[in-house]
């Protein structure tokens, strides 16, 4: 009788032979009698007939070997549990590491069968979750293929290309912050054991159930984007300008302006406005730096700039000498408008993207809700980023009320 060893390609994985205490090499034999814990042979001390203590040579066995198709006739039970293995390793997507770390299949190969039999599977479908029909499964593409190219470009995190691209990494085929970025949260403490209770065991089957109607959710909308060509934000630049211009146009109107000339004499109207009150705050930027003359000079150029009509030439500087980075502008970035004013400053501020924040944020919450409470030293825990970046959003966060302190 053939059955799938519980254990990894490595010899040194595998428990010793009961026998001669070598490491045991597939095909070898485990008896249906004894255990726990289980009692394993080599093949030589099982032809020898070996005995020990109430294990006895006439005892029925199992044959362990992964040397057999499982869910595809080209493809062992060995190659399968490789490619499993090799995904956990080098992440989902990454299908040239993978296909390294097995030896023996290709790249399109890897992706070709994960895809087919471990997401777009109808048999893994759950009856719990009542998912879409096995016939739609079927039909459905079983790769995301994203246009690639022979050198796809590598855009660095936060730069120009990276926004424009929505944080999407061709080289990769994934993007920085995934939809339902911390779905994998939830299996990180099941850990299937053979002691589970039949409830406890339907459970954590359920958990990952769930997870993998997540990730199902998660390809979805990457083919939605590979389909509609959403990768670069560029092409929707005019759907944002002709919104703004709705809106001030929308602006004219809640005025009672009813031509273009009353229009550029609101706008200048406005613009002096905004001139003046800038203004008003000089004295209290004044007081900030009057205690740093090389500061203080800076500032008084800067604002001798501004008075000129040009851009500020001089970067201001805090007391410690480093230069300040500018403010991330947030215009076109996706999850912008889900931010109120205050989150907006903080992302400009602390440059994080709107998507990252609002994961952050989410598990922040989630976290103090399950706790409590939470801490600092949590949260970093939590979000891996610059522990500087994280005080930020901690703090805020606090101070807004999100969250309370453990």
């Amino acid at each position: 009788m053939d059955r799938l060893g519980s254990f990894s390609n490595d010899p040194s994985d595998k428990p010793p032979c009961r026998g001669c205490s070598s490491y045991l090499m597939e095909p070898y034999i485990k008896c249906a009698e004894c255990g726990p814990p289980p009692f394993f042979l080599c093949l030589q001390c099982f032809t020898r007939g070996f005995e020990y203590k109430k294990h006895q040579s006439d005892h029925t066995y199992e044959i362990m070997t992964s040397d057999f198709p499982v869910l595809d006739p080209s493809w062992t039970a060995q190659e399968e549990m490789a490619l499993l293995e090799a995904v956990m390793d080098c992440g989902f997507g990454n299908w040239q590491d993978v296909a390294n770390q097995m030896c023996t299949k290709t790249k399109e190969e890897c992706e070709k069968h994960y895809m087919k039999h471990f997401i777009n599977n109808p048999l893994f479908a759950s009856t719990l979750l009542n998912l879409k029909h096995a016939e739609e499964a079927k039909t459905a593409d079983t790769a995301i293929p994203f246009q690639s190219t022979d050198d796809p470009p590598r855009p660095t995190f936060d730069s120009l290309l990276s926004r424009d691209m929505a944080g999407y990494m061709p080289a990769r085929a994934d993007f920085i912050e995934e939809f339902d970025n911390y779905a994998e949260w939830d299996l990180r403490d099941i850990d299937f054991v053979e002691d589970d209770s039949d409830i406890l065991h339907a459970l954590k089957m359920a958990v990952v159930d769930i997870y993998h109607s997540r990730l199902k959710e998660r390809q979805r909308r990457k083919k939605i984007i590979r389909d509609h060509g959403l990768i670069n934000l560029r092409k929707f630049q005019l759907e944002f300008e002709l919104r703004r211009e709705i809106k001030r146009l929308q602006e004219y109107r809640t005025a009672g302006i009813t031509n273009f000339c009353s229009a550029r004499t609101y706008d200048h109207l406005k613009k002096t406005r905004e001139e003046e009150r800038l203004k008003r705050t000089m004295l209290s930027e004044v007081l900030q730096y009057i205690q740093d003359s090389s500061a203080c000079h800076q500032w008084l150029r800067r604002q001798a700039d501004i008075d000129s009509g040009l851009s500020p030439s001089i970067p201001m500087t805090s007391n410690s000498g480093r230069r300040s980075a500018p403010p991330l502008n947030l215009t076109g970035l996706p999850g912008t408008e889900k931010l109120n004013e205050r989150e907006k400053e903080l992302c400009q501020m602390v440059r994080l993207v709107p998507g990252a924040y609002l994961e952050y944020k989410s598990a922040l919450l989630n976290e103090c809700n399950k706790q409590g409470g939470l801490r600092l030293a949590q949260a970093r825990s939590l979000i891996k980023i610059d522990v500087n970046k994280t005080r930020k959003i901690y703090d805020f966060l606090i101070r807004e009320g999100y969250i309370t302190k453990a």
